[in-house]
């Protein structure tokens, strides 16, 4: 069942805060991995290359957890659980625009062989712990 981020939620994810993707192993360990991340509407989105092990885990399980913690108080976050579906950034716009948040700069050129992938998230569960720093 899909459901919407909170306000919390929402904040985290349109400013620069990293996050943790969890997928799953094909033997069901986890693997995780740091991302940047967008929203569009309720879905959360990060991108990837074809060749990394996070977007091998998916093609696999879908299932995903992202946990977001706030650059200025890592005591606050929120974990959002979901289902994620991969496409291709074919005209790599997402990719420019995900980097452009976060550094203010077009990516790195790659290797012109690199499938540049977006990954969208549909939450599922969402939980969050919204924390005054300490001190």
């Amino acid at each position: 069942m899909t459901v919407s981020l909170t306000a919390a939620a929402r904040e985290l994810v349109d400013g620069t805060n990293f996050a943790t993707i969890a997928t799953l192993n094909a033997d069901g360990s986890p693997h995780n991995s740091v991302v940047w991340v967008a929203r569009d509407g309720d879905a959360v989105l990060f991108t990837t290359t074809k060749a990394r092990r996070k977007a091998r885990n998916l093609a696999g399980d879908p299932r995903v957890s992202l946990s977001i913690y706030a650059v200025d108080n890592p005591y606050s976050y929120v974990e959002i659980r979901g289902v994620a579906e991969v496409t291709e950034d074919e005209d790599l716009s997402f990719q420019r625009a995900v980097s452009h948040k976060y550094t203010g700069q077009d990516p790195p050129p790659e290797p012109a062989d690199t499938v540049r992938l977006t990954v969208r998230i549909t939450p599922t569960k969402v939980v969050e712990f919204v924390a005054a720093p300490p001190g």
